[in-house]
């Protein structure tokens, strides 16, 4: 049986929603050692193009060879608890700037997490930024 929650962030958030929200605040800042405090030793991120990394610092090296600068507005956090584990979605957007100093915003986004123990043991990623940038060289996405 699977308990789902739908929780908007001005809302009180579940423990492990919490989890999500302070990993991703720490890592927006960046401070890839911050963020790692609320993961485990043994997770697994999985980003935006496909590579698999074992800390935060991985994908904020990926984040500084694609952006300038890049940060979240937060839409909302869905929970689902189910057989031990619980996973939150956080969904909403992305601003920042490209690496030429160009603004965005509007970039829709799709975080999964895994949620063990009160530890992130698993991270997926996706984002529309592989399609803005190939819309800004011209090529219909």
């Amino acid at each position: 049986m699977t308990d789902q929650t739908a929780v908007n962030v001005l809302d009180t958030l579940p423990p492990e929603a919490q989890t999500v929200r302070d990993f991703l605040d720490a890592s927006m800042k960046p401070d890839p050692e911050l963020a790692a405090t609320f993961m485990s030793d043994d997770v697994v991120i999985t980003f935006t193009d496909g590579q698999k990394y074992d800390h935060p610092s991985g994908t904020t090296a990926f984040n500084a060879a694609r952006y300038k600068w890049v940060k979240k507005k937060f839409g909302q956090f869905d929970v689902a608890n189910t057989n031990g584990q619980t996973v939150v979605y956080s969904t909403g957007w992305l601003y920042g700037e490209w690496p030429d100093g160009t603004p965005f915003e509007g970039n829709r986004y799709v975080d999964r997490f895994v949620i063990e123990n009160g530890k992130i043991v698993k991270m997926d990623v996706w984002n529309e930024s592989a399609e803005r940038i190939l819309v800004r060289k011209g090529i219909k996405a």
